[in-house]
């Protein structure tokens, strides 16, 4: 039991090393082999060009100012003498309510208010007669002819006159303030466009009510925009925050004018970022004086935050990375090799990449890098060197524009697995477009039926 239990053991350590070796060998060999087989690349030139750090942000129009035209007190609707896109002046009327309530209250305060003021009058005349006893009595009391009980009882009358005629005073001011607050109620009734500062007109832009209706106060009539400037309102991510300053320029597109560009400024960042989005508002002054562009549209906004004259660029597809590091595949055009060089990146934009270190020139690779690596042969040469009967392989499209008339049969393009054979007769050339359900290694099927079916595609 203990022999065959021994004997286990070793089948199983001889069988895990065995299997490690295998697996190395496996892989050297293909390493060998990726390293001896050639690989088809496409490769450009390495330019001097100018290259801009250009931020594009999507975003919406929004008024420069906009305010809700609302009563301030109750009553029904007798004219509304603006609609939807009306031009509108600083205190021009808007609307009519209706004034005849407020109209009587205003006479019934000027007709109190005239009371008070000849009951005022009255006060001043009594005052006067009061003032007049008041200094007989006091020169016969001089002269011993008036007792002291009449001179006080003189003067108790002046004071109350004085008294009287103060009251009269205040009742005339008490309503003179009551007419006021009518004649200022009823001023209500004619509801204005107003606003502080002197810019020019502006346009009526929603209306929400009709004549004849009755309205709340504080009930909307219609809405006063400023959109001889609009806000072009952004969010900026974190990223591109620091980068953004006040008075930098800014150029705006929109779907409602294909291929046309529109000025404009940042005028407020704002000072903290939404944590929900980490992003923060950045708003964009537009100058809008013919009225072309509308609030609510939506925006691409480009901002500008760096230029560099004949820096070394790079197309972006030449960008790779090897083991954690960013680099390109140098192309040796005459000895038909490529290198990884490690390189740091400054500007990148969809199309290229600046290269700061080091300096660079010649050719890289930017198509069948991920295939490569360092000190791999190529296959494939520049465009103008390729070979007879094949064309740089570009992104998305076939391999080779049609069969090579000397290309070694495994080397040619093999197709996903399970969607077309992976060696094509040349007598099928080019390949089907579509999947096919046969396999000219393991079909069955004859090859005139074959080709019918991949011509029929």
């Amino acid at each position: 039991m203990k022999k065959a239990l021994v004997v286990l053991v070793v089948l199983g350590i001889a069988g895990v090393a065995g299997w490690q070796i295998w697996v190395r060998v496996t892989a050297a060999g293909k390493q060998a082999t990726r390293e001896r087989t050639p690989v088809p690349v496409e490769v450009a030139p390495v330019e001097r060009a100018t290259i801009r750090d250009i931020g594009v942000f999507t975003g919406s129009l929004q008024p420069k100012a906009q305010f809700l035209v609302a009563p301030k007190i109750g009553g029904r609707l007798v004219k509304l003498l603006v609609d939807v896109g009306d031009p509108v002046p600083r205190d021009q009327r808007i609307a009519q309510l209706d004034d005849e309530e407020l109209t009587q209250e205003v006479e019934q305060a000027r007709a109190e208010r005239d009371v008070a003021q000849a009951n005022a009058e009255n006060g001043v005349s009594d005052l006067e007669l009061a003032r007049r006893e008041f200094e007989r009595v006091q020169t016969l009391r001089e002269k011993k002819v008036a007792s002291e009980a009449e001179l006080d009882a003189a003067q108790g009358r002046y004071t109350t006159a004085q008294a009287r005629c103060k009251v009269a005073a205040a009742q005339v001011a008490q309503k003179e303030a009551a007419l006021k607050v009518a004649d200022v109620r009823l001023g209500y009734t004619r509801v204005l466009a107003h606003w502080e500062r002197e810019d020019g007109p502006r346009v009526i832009g929603e209306r929400f009510v009709d004549e004849g209706a009755l309205l709340k106060a504080n009930e909307p009539i219609v809405s006063v925009l400023e959109d001889r400037v609009l806000t072009g309102a952004i969010n900026v991510i974190e990223r591109d925050y620091p980068k953004i300053r006040i008075g930098q320029e800014a150029t705006i597109a929109t779907d409602a004018f294909p291929g046309e560009q529109f000025p404009g400024r940042i005028v407020r960042i704002a000072p903290f970022m939404k944590e929900s989005s980490r992003q923060a508002r950045v708003e964009i002054d537009v100058p809008n004086a013919d009225r072309r562009l509308t609030s609510g549209m939506f925006i691409r906004v480009s901002l500008e935050f760096a230029e560099h004259a004949g820096a070394t660029v790079v197309p972006v597809e030449a960008l790779v990375k090897r083991e954690g590091r960013q680099g390109v595949f140098a192309a040796d055009v005459q000895a038909r090799r490529a290198r990884f060089v490690p390189i740091k990146v400054g500007i990148q934009n969809s199309e290229r990449a600046e290269v700061l270190e080091p300096a660079l020139e010649g050719f890289v690779v930017t198509l069948g890098q991920h295939l490569l690596e360092d000190g791999s042969p190529r296959l494939s040469r520049p465009a103008s060197k390729m070979p007879t009967g094949t064309t740089p392989l570009r992104s998305g499209g076939s391999r080779f524009s049609r069969a090579p008339s000397r290309w070694p049969k495994n080397r040619w393009p093999r197709p996903r697995s399970g969607s077309t054979p992976a060696v094509w007769p040349r007598s099928s050339w080019p390949p089907p477009r579509r999947r096919s359900r046969f396999d000219a290694r393991t079909s069955s099927t004859p090859a005139a039926s074959w080709r019918h079916s991949a011509s029929g595609s």
